[in-house]
């Protein structure tokens, strides 16, 4: 999907520094940025190596480059190519992706002579034990130097806006621009609700599913704990389970699935390139986890017409709004009294069908990719 954003006064040659190009939101997001958008130059700089979306960045016309840095660390050869290329590229404006590129990639962009730095926060809650000690002492060191470093401060949540600023980064700085959706990709599909019911053979079971690879803060306990409950209370569903790390290879989980009686009713799937696909075929989108920030999740299930339960983390319940089931964190009981609803309001078609083209029409109003992709220009150009 090709977005020519408005009120853009001249053709930007913009670099993006990233910790890495994995399986994840922020990365989504940034390859969403860049594929979509003609009314920019972009070029991407990835710390580590290209993970999953070097490639599909390639593909879609965007110079990409890879510094090779060991996960965690820097260094000094890395920091060279960085500041080399940098000088060579010389772009209008220097965009960096999570706390680790904010510091290391803003610090480098200063050095290298450009002016305009534009820091990238895709977190809402740092807590020990939940974050890496090194990512904390990250975040709170950009925050030391948000005031003179960054010329502004991209959040992609409203919650991450305020837990940033508590933790001391300069307010005026601070900006939100939610995340944004190709509505053409993510839309109602019939035909790919068909075939992937068919092909994990689940009849007439009622399907949900979480798609979100395997983490703590995704807290699939949660969810398994929750599903143990819906079976107790007698309903027949099938749940899958879509992510990095949802196979059965993994030992933690197998015995999650074994200890709560659930491996005839959970698929395990890995991870998937046809989000979209797996999306149409959910009856209902569940999210379990302890903490985010703007789950990408969310909006692509309503974008998809498939209503959601999710727990009250960082932006959920906003971009939810009155169309689905918000509950609090890391409560089984809540969460399984909710899916419960979502199955009785299946059970009345016509108000279910209401609900999902509710949904969808949410995210067209309020999270569409020509609207993010504007106010990144805007704030490019210190117009937000």
């Amino acid at each position: 999907m090709v977005v020519l954003a408005p009120h853009i006064e001249w053709l930007m040659e913009t670099v993006h520094i990233i910790s890495g190009l994995n399986d994840g939101g922020a990365e989504a997001v940034l390859y969403r940025l860049c594929s979509s958008d003609k009314a920019a130059e972009h070029y991407v700089i990835s710390l580590m190596d290209e993970g999953k979306y070097g490639a599909l960045l390639r593909e879609a016309g965007v110079q990409v480059s890879c510094l090779s840095m060991p996960r965690g660390r820097v260094t000094l050869g890395g920091l060279w190519r960085l500041w080399r290329l940098l000088r060579q590229i010389r772009p209008q404006a220097v965009q960096t992706w999570m706390y680790h590129a904010d510091l290391v990639g803003g610090l480098i962009a200063r050095l290298a002579g450009v002016k305009q730095v534009f820091w990238g926060i895709h977190h809402t809650t740092l807590h020990a034990g939940q974050s890496r000690r090194s990512t904390i002492w990250v975040a709170r060191l950009c925050a030391r130097i948000s005031s003179c470093l960054p010329s502004a401060i991209i959040c992609c949540a409203q919650k991450a806006l305020e837990a940033h600023r508590e933790l001391g980064y300069a307010a005026e700085k601070l900006r939100v621009i939610p995340n944004g959706y190709d509505l053409v990709r993510f839309r109602v599909d019939e035909d790919a609700r068909v075939r992937l019911r068919t092909e994990w053979n689940t009849g007439s079971r009622w399907l949900i599913g979480m798609v979100g690879r395997f983490d703590p803060l995704k807290d699939h306990k949660n969810l398994l704990d929750a599903l143990a409950i819906v079976k107790y209370r007698g309903v027949d569903f099938c749940c899958v389970l879509a992510g990095r790390g949802l196979d059965q290879n993994n030992a933690q989980l197998m015995a999650w699935l074994t200890e709560l009686d659930l491996a005839g009713e959970v698929k395990l799937l890995g991870q998937r390139m046809d989000i979209p696909d797996v999306m149409n075929a959910l009856d209902v989108h569940v999210l379990s986890s302890s903490s985010e920030a703007f789950p990408n999740v969310v909006a692509e299930a309503m974008a998809c017409g498939t209503s959601v339960v999710t727990t009250n983390v960082g932006d959920a319940a906003l971009i939810v709004g009155e169309t689905g089931w918000v509950v609090p964190a890391r409560n089984p009981g809540m969460l399984a009294d909710a899916l419960l609803q979502a199955y009785v309001a299946m059970h009345d078609e016509a108000a279910w069908q209401v609900r999902c083209t509710a949904v969808r029409q949410r995210v067209e109003d309020h999270f569409s990719l020509e609207r993010m992709v504007e106010n990144y220009h805007l704030v490019w150009q210190n117009k937000l």
